[in-house]
């Protein structure tokens, strides 16, 4: 796979670059960042971070920085799926434990683990700001909250039926 931009991409970037004054086109590096994985198989290589510090004249340590300090950025291979399940605080007394380890049994995959046909990537992440609505996950953009096992395996069902990479970049 080559490590360029489709055309439609880069003219959006060219577009988030403008959003910010002059010098500060650092801060386009998330929406950047979230591109790249949605345009490059839904993980960032150090090739593909490379690129991106091209793309937006940075230094590739500054999209490292960035890319491994967020969960939402995937550093090695995943599925189509990534589930990150919300397991501090509120959502682990409110059953984000017992759904990771639903998950991990539905799925036959450990956390950090994908399924062997590629569907889906099972992660424990920090919060995801929906305490209220425990135990939740996000997969991509969208947030399921207030699930249970019936729910989870509605939703399993349903991401398998569609078959798609999900990704955050619908809301770019």
């Amino acid at each position: 796979m080559s490590t360029t931009f489709s055309k439609e991409t880069l003219d959006i970037i060219e577009n988030l670059v403008a959003r910010y004054p002059e010098g500060k086109h650092k801060s386009a590096l998330i929406p950047v960042l979230h591109l790249a994985q949605a345009e490059f198989g839904g993980w960032l290589s150090a090739d593909t971070m490379d690129y991106v510090a091209t793309v937006l004249q940075l230094k590739p340590i500054e999209v490292y920085e960035v890319a491994s300090f967020y969960s939402m950025f995937n550093l090695k291979p995943v599925g189509k799926c990534v589930l990150e399940v919300c397991h501090t605080g509120p959502c682990a007394i409110n059953g984000g434990e017992a759904l990771v380890e639903y998950l991990s049994k539905k799925l036959n995959i450990k956390v950090g683990e994908t399924t062997s046909d590629g569907m889906f990537t099972l992660k424990a992440v920090e919060c995801l700001g929906s305490c209220g609505t425990a135990p939740m996950l996000q997969c991509g953009k969208d947030y399921f909250e207030n699930l249970t096992d019936g729910k989870v395996d509605t939703m399993i069902e349903k991401m398998k039926a569609e078959n798609r990479q999900r990704s955050y970049t619908d809301t770019i």
